[in-house]
């Protein structure tokens, strides 16, 4: 399960590759996804190298990035891929917590 302090921190770390602008208010995964979908869709249409560096970055895994580029619906790509980096940061997040 995913604390506030998880997702707090996890989009620290997407507003740098993003610039990605956050409300004030606490965010769930699924409204930090929704802010990050049109981001991700439009580096998908206008930027797809800035988009594959910054997945490199954050350490997504080139099978899933392959396979998510590959396979899955035009049309909910930007989706995916944006509860992909979420759910990777958060794992991220999860991982250095229970390391520290």
């Amino acid at each position: 399960m995913n604390t506030s302090a998880d997702i707090s921190e996890s989009i620290a770390l997407l507003q740098k590759d993003f610039d990605l602008t956050v409300p004030d208010e606490e965010l769930s995964r699924e409204q930090l996804i929704k802010l990050l979908v049109p981001i991700v869709g439009d580096l998908l249409n206008r930027d797809l190298e800035r988009l594959l560096q910054i997945c490199y970055r954050i350490d997504l895994g080139e099978e899933r990035l392959k396979r998510l580029l590959h396979e899955a619906n035009p049309e909910t790509m930007a989706t995916e891929l944006s509860e992909a980096l979420v759910d990777r940061q958060l794992q991220k997040v999860e991982i250095r917590r229970k390391y520290q």
